[in-house]
């Protein structure tokens, strides 16, 4: 299996794949590289339906001369904790892929990944902007996004003078629980819809079948939150222990 770099020629086949409809396993098994190359490529560079390997191409050029550039001024020492950046660095960007093929859009991606791996659990704008190496208007509308599907909070520092953007404990929780509503919710649209189309008819019971479906989807969704909150909070071995 070879290693290194994508060529030019590899990045106009996944484009070709992609094209032709294929499956980022299939493609990686055309090129014999791992699927994991395919798909964090694809996903770093616009995704299945912008993906353009010129475009492609020219953005790792850019960036392995950045990496050859900071190699030059020197190499980055271990941080506090004896990791290594380049370690975290490309973790980052692993970590950052993988919210982009959830549906995360990638600025938005770029800074749930930022705000994870801080030891601090707390960034600001201008940290932001600095570590992403973005303009602050591309951080504050990815941070907007993010407020408003309950992933990010903001925070005061301990003066009270500057907003910290990062994750409460119960992040991910909040996150489930309001899918899980907005689930409900199509539910609830999608049995409105049965008597307007006529109960019996084909339409109606697609959507009584659909509303069903969801709200199973959404009630689980939500029991499934609840425990495994208890469960790392510690509540459920406490209550055996009572009981």
């Amino acid at each position: 299996m070879p290693g290194g770099r994508l060529t030019q020629q590899e990045r106009q086949q996944i484009a070709s794949g992609l094209a032709d409809g294929l499956a980022y396993a299939e493609i990686a098994r055309r090129l014999d590289r791992p699927t994991s190359t395919v798909t964090r490529e694809v996903m770093r560079n616009g995704g299945p339906t912008a993906y353009r390997p010129e475009l492609a191409q020219r953005a790792t050029e850019q960036r392995a001369h950045r990496r050859r550039r900071g190699a030059r001024q020197a190499k980055a020492a271990p941080d506090a904790y004896g990791r290594d950046p380049e370690a975290v660095r490309a973790f980052e960007e692993t970590l950052t892929t993988v919210f982009i093929a959830s549906g995360t859009p990638r600025m938005m991606a770029r800074v749930m990944a930022c705000l994870t791996l801080s030891d601090s659990g707390s960034l600001t704008a201008a940290e932001l902007a600095e570590r992403l190496q973005v303009s602050p208007a591309s951080v504050s509308k990815a941070v907007a996004f993010l407020e408003s599907q309950d992933l990010v909070r903001r925070f005061r520092d301990e003066g009270g003078r500057r907003e910290r953007y990062g994750f409460d404990e119960d992040i991910w929780y909040q996150s489930m629980v309001a899918s899980a509503r907005s689930t409900a919710q199509i539910a609830a649209t999608s049995r409105e819809g049965v008597d307007v189309m006529g109960p019996g008819t084909p339409a109606a019971t697609r959507l009584e079948n659909a509303a069903r479906f969801l709200d199973f989807v959404s009630e689980t969704m939500i029991r499934a939150a609840e425990e495994a909150r208890d469960l790392l909070h510690g509540k459920s071995h406490d209550s055996t222990e009572q009981g």
